[in-house]
């Protein structure tokens, strides 16, 4: 006992060592990649000869960035507010909507086909109807970019729901647990890692949503977003505001994708197998 004792310290020591290990490799490797591929850019800008307003090198849209962004961060914010008012009226409505559906058979053979029309239905075809009966355009790009986000987060909550272990239900049941008890205290943790799936994949959606649906508005102005942006450097030929605009939508991406990732994580952690930690 004395020897197991006086080497367990050592054990703890060398596994959290180990995880700051695991975890500064998780975040060396990627930044790595990065500048290895910034650099093979460079090397090739440089060497080839080509034209920056055919491909800037690394050192040129870093330019545009930092000289460009006082045209550039007003649309990033116009995009972000877009993409998350969307992404949060999806969940509401998203969660709202599986709630209503799973409560009868019936009701899901009559209204589940009306939410997988609405996301087959391309956005670029039902925009143009969108944007004559919105009252403004933000709020026809809002509608937009919610059609895309819904679905995900519906069709995950639904599943969900109805995949709660039915030995559990009938418990509850047996101990005269009401509709609405079962549905919140058995329901809805149950269906909270499907949940957090349907998170994940709408907040991408909502942005890729936004983007295309200012495209298609074709909004201008002082309101406007990146997508705008990226066309008016587009139509300019500045490549450079171009690259610098594609990388601001990329970072604004990765950041939504790894909010939503520690939301889920912070949910899943303590509880779920998806996100328990194991030692083997």
């Amino acid at each position: 006992m004395s020897d197991e004792t006086d080497t367990s310290p050592l054990l703890v020591k060398g596994t959290a060592s180990a995880r700051r290990r695991d975890l500064a490799l998780r975040i060396a490797i990627p930044f790595l990649v990065i500048a290895l591929m910034i650099l093979v850019w460079n090397a090739y800008v440089k060497m080839s000869g080509v034209p920056p307003y055919i491909l800037p090198g690394p050192a040129a849209v870093a330019n545009a960035f930092v000289t460009d962004w006082g045209t550039l961060a007003p649309a990033l914010w116009v995009t972000t507010k877009i993409t998350f008012m969307s992404l949060m009226l999806a969940l509401v409505g998203g969660v709202g909507f599986a709630i209503f559906l799973v409560q009868s058979r019936w009701v899901e053979l009559a209204f589940y086909p009306l939410a997988v029309i609405l996301q087959v239905t391309p956005i670029v075809a039902i925009s143009p109807l969108i944007l004559i009966y919105a009252p403004s355009t933000q709020v026809a790009l809002l509608i937009c970019a919610f059609l895309v986000a819904f679905f995900p987060i519906l069709s995950n909550m639904v599943q969900g729901l109805k995949s709660v272990d039915h030995n559990l239900i009938n418990l509850f049941e047996l101990y005269g647990a009401s509709r609405w008890q079962t549905l919140l205290f058995l329901k809805l943790p149950a269906a909270q890692p499907y949940f957090m799936t349907g998170l994940r994949i709408g907040g991408g959606l909502a942005l890729i949503a936004a983007v295309v649906a200012e495209f298609a508005a074709g909004s201008a102005g002082a309101g406007s977003g990146l997508a705008f942006r990226l066309l008016e450097a587009q139509y300019r030929m500045n490549i450079p505001r171009l690259f610098a605009a594609l990388l601001m939508l990329s970072m604004l991406g990765v950041a939504i994708f790894g909010l939503t990732t520690l939301i889920a994580w912070l949910s899943l952690h303590r509880w779920h197998e998806s996100s328990i930690k194991r030692e083997n």
